[in-house]
């Protein structure tokens, strides 16, 4: 039998059969982290004295767990997703600038009208770009298994190589697998 079930009892019932990452540890973590970073003094700072809006370069957060199958795209789409919900900066996405330039080598390879072809040279420049890595450290005995998620973040001025801010959240997650055999 399935039914539709909200996120917060997805999580529940997800914790019964599995101690993998799921969605709801998703959500958290990049809750955490965009509280983190509205308090983040050097943040505040950085921001206060910077002009016009910040044009912010995201790359992408890496997944340095041993689980292949880590949501790692999930986690870099929910972070761009709150980033820009927040609507204080101008987002540099990695994934779009290699698309959007091969279509403008496209247009101005003598496919597209002249006049219509956008030109090299006027993307935006990122003030700031942000970098991450997660990681997992399993602790086991007895079939009973803690693993500790750490998600890390870091921005740096791109003029400067400053750091701006360095941010960590970290979900544990328990399992006791002899008593539910799986």
């Amino acid at each position: 039998k399935a039914q539709r079930v909200d996120n917060k009892t997805s999580d529940e019932k997800s914790m019964e059969i599995t101690d993998n990452w799921m969605g709801e540890d998703t959500r958290l973590a990049v809750k955490t982290l965009i509280s983190q970073m509205e308090k983040h003094r050097g943040f505040k700072r950085v921001m206060k004295n910077h002009k016009g809006v910040p044009k912010v370069f995201i790359a992408e957060v890496q997944n340095s767990t041993s689980e292949a199958y880590f949501p790692i795209d999930d986690l870099n789409d929910e972070f761009l997703f709150e980033l820009s919900a927040m609507g204080d900066f101008q987002l540099v996405d990695a994934k779009a600038r290699e698309k959007i330039l091969e279509e403008i080598t496209y247009q101005n390879d003598g496919m597209v009208d002249p006049n219509q072809a956008k030109q090299i040279g006027k993307q935006l420049g990122a003030d700031f770009m942000i970098f991450g890595n997660v990681y997992m450290k399993p602790e086991k005995r007895g079939g009973k298994t803690i693993k500790e998620y750490s998600v890390n973040l870091r921005m740096t001025n791109v003029e400067t190589a400053g750091e701006v801010f360095r941010l960590r959240t970290r979900v544990n997650k328990y399992s006791n697998k002899s008593d539910y055999g799986w």
